[in-house]
């Protein structure tokens, strides 16, 4: 593909070859450092209208395989990688990430730094920019820069249009599901542990929600300000007290807002599978992985019922929180399948359940 170039919000140029689309895109610049795990970051709806810059130097060298995506497709906006290698050694593999990309209009570049671009976002904060054809003047793309705005409220783009079920064969309980950007391999877990998935979307009525006669709520990550999802807010309020709750990622942000906390947008954002967090009910460290742009305001709690569980030991981010008077749990980070674990949050939940008198629900 021809030489293509990334454009920085700052003015900072790096150019490289295409590969993908061959599509121009414009949008918010992160990065993430997972060595592992790129089909499932850049099909992450936590990404949506992203361009996300793979610190790891090679990428695309297992390809893509069908049980592995987070949901339909790629949700990003660009990919931007050091070296891209279009020769999988994977048995799984049923497709190569660029002829993927090409197919859903996502353009990538490679051959650019990607760790000083990284240095670049970790120092100076996520910013906006640009992949284009190499002989773009740079006063156009500037200016394209500039006059791109992300979607207020892109939950409304990526959240479910019907409800849908996943169900399992072990069923003891039913989760009903909010989708504001929900991952495939959360649903899996739930139904590894015995509980039905109704999915609805971010917008369902109470009354669509209680039909279902669910043992419990689950508000799923999802990209973008929380401050935009007032109604998911809205529908935590009405529901606190009556069956468990749990958030995980935005879930958690948008559980704070309905205690009346804080949220404020990092500097750089959370985004690896090598991020230390600080479990303060058993003084233990865990490794977690997270995909993240904002954040709780730790001060604002100390006016909610809200109890800190979990913080970022790089930045003391709340990264865990609890309301057990009513039966409310929530973690910043994406969880990670722990069946064995009784701290691993979906047991807890699931105690939650059990612990509410849940009964099967046809």
């Amino acid at each position: 593909m021809n030489n293509r170039k990334l454009v920085l919000e700052n003015g900072a140029v790096f150019e490289g070859k295409g590969f993908g689309s061959s599509n121009e895109a414009v949008a918010e610049l992160v990065f993430n450092t997972s060595v592992v795990g790129y089909q499932e970051i850049l099909s992450d709806p936590s990404n949506c209208h992203q361009i996300v810059c793979m610190s790891y130097p090679v990428i695309g060298n297992y390809g893509l395989t069908d049980e592995d995506y987070e949901s339909s497709s790629i949700t990003v906006s660009g990919v931007i990688v050091r070296s891209y290698n279009n020769y999988p050694s994977n048995f799984r593999f049923t497709h190569e990430l660029a002829e993927l990309m090409e197919e859903n209009g996502v353009p990538g570049i490679e051959g650019v730094d990607t760790r000083e671009i990284t240095r670049i976002i970790k120092n100076q904060g996520i910013m906006k920019a640009l992949i284009c054809d190499i002989d773009k003047p740079i006063d156009e793309c500037l200016k394209k820069i500039n006059e791109y705005h992300a979607p207020e409220n892109m939950i409304e783009l990526i959240s479910t249009k019907k409800v849908w079920h996943s169900r399992t064969v072990n069923f003891k309980y039913t989760v009903a599901c909010i989708d504001c950007g929900l991952k495939k391999s959360l649903v899996k877990m739930l139904n590894d542990l015995g509980c039905n998935v109704v999915v609805l979307p971010y917008n369902a009525s109470i009354d669509n929600i209680l039909k279902y006669k669910p043992n419990g709520l689950f508000i799923s990550d999802g990209p973008g300000s929380p401050y935009n999802v007032s109604i998911v807010v809205e529908t935590i309020n009405k529901l606190k007290g009556s069956m468990p709750i749990l958030g995980v990622g935005l879930g958690q942000e948008l559980i704070g807002l309905s205690y009346g906390a804080k949220i404020f947008k990092q500097k750089a954002g959370h985004n690896g599978c090598n991020l230390p967090v600080r479990n303060l009910k058993t003084n233990k460290i865990e490794i977690t992985n997270q995909n993240d742009q904002y954040a709780l305001d730790i001060n604002s709690l100390k006016d909610t019922d809200l109890v800190l569980t979990h913080t970022n030991l790089l930045d003391n981010i709340p990264e865990g929180i609890e309301d057990l008077k009513n039966s409310v749990l929530a973690v910043q980070y994406n969880p990670i399948a722990d069946y064995d674990n009784p701290e691993f949050i979906f047991n807890r939940f699931i105690a939650l359940m059990k612990e509410f008198g849940g009964k099967k629900n046809a």
